[in-house]
């Protein structure tokens, strides 16, 4: 987990007993790390959120043993991490984009994401959904908490909790064919498409040139390029070798979908970067279309999760 700590589960001195044990913390530990992580879109803030959880179960008043620590447990650390979005938003603060966020949690979260098979597409939609919407999903249709236990977080009712989890399901959109599997007229060959992406993620410079058109135009937002690169780039020499370099921004592509056409999203971490779209002629790739995820409007409008 890179540079992330362990939580510290020492007691503090002097207080009354816990309605849970450590060792029943230690044990549900993992899996309130899961759903903190898909709360807050961050490894970091989800260990810290953890241990904050576990500091108000300790020094809370006293109290009888609870029958389900477990979920016990998710409760508090879920009305944290709702704590945290809540103030994120009173902060105006834009989901977290890959380019605000520092390498070395950069690069947990991505371990994270690989350790825990977490669906990148999926982070990357949970980022546009109100905090009360993003805990009652998560909480309910991922970790499968009751709705009472849900409305218990949320500081609501049962009906209201049922609410939010329905408008985030309807704001995620219904999961459907992953684009680049299922073709729509006048839309880039989904085979080629899906070729192209294999080799280039394990950097088959031989496969790539055979896919690419001869007259194949990379087009690139200068903020994602290395100073001094070049936006425009032409002939499937040059873009061959350029991508073959930049593979492990392709290792971290999620397919999504605009308007019922293909979109990807370069994703490291479960972060937005980049939107990508290819495009196909002939049997072959014709266009590479890199933008900024900042800037592209059209990011907003994603719908449906497919794998990634």
């Amino acid at each position: 987990m890179g540079s992330i700590d362990r939580p510290d589960v020492r007691r503090p001195e002097n207080v009354t007993p816990l309605p849970v044990t450590v060792e029943e913390f230690e044990a549900a530990r993992p899996r309130l790390l899961s759903a903190a992580h898909r709360m807050l879109g961050s490894a970091q803030d989800a260990q810290d959120a953890v241990q904050t959880a576990w500091l108000r179960a300790a020094t809370a008043p006293a109290s009888p043993p609870v029958d389900n620590p477990s979920a016990w447990l998710t409760t508090v650390t879920a009305r944290v991490c709702l704590d945290e979005l809540r103030a994120r938003r009173r902060r105006n603060e834009a989901p977290l984009f890959a380019d605000a966020v520092p390498a070395g949690e950069l690069a947990a979260d991505e371990a994270f994401l690989r350790t825990e098979d977490v669906s990148r597409a999926l982070m990357v939609l949970l980022s546009r959904l109100t905090p009360p919407q993003r805990v009652a999903f998560v909480l309910h249709d991922l970790f499968s908490l009751p709705f009472d236990r849900v409305a218990e977080v949320l500081g609501g009712t049962v009906a209201g909790a049922r609410q939010h989890a329905s408008r985030a399901r309807r704001r995620l959109g219904p999961a459907q064919e992953t684009p680049g599997r299922t073709g729509a007229p006048g839309g880039p060959d989904p085979r080629i498409v899906g070729a192209f992406l294999t080799a280039a993620r394990t950097g088959d410079t031989r496969r790539m040139l055979q896919l690419l058109a001869p007259d194949c135009v990379r087009d690139a937002d200068a903020a994602l390029l290395p100073p001094g690169g070049r936006t425009t780039v032409t002939g499937a020499a040059g873009i061959a070798a350029e991508t073959a370099h930049f593979r492990d921004r392709i290792a971290a592509v999620c397919a999504l979908g605009a308007a019922g056409r293909p979109l990807y999203v370069i994703a490291p971490g479960g972060h937005p970067l980049a939107t990508l779209e290819i495009g196909t002629a002939g049997g072959r790739v014709t266009r590479i279309t890199l933008r900024s995820a900042r800037a592209d409007g059209r990011f907003a409008e994603v719908r449906g999760y497919g794998t990634g």
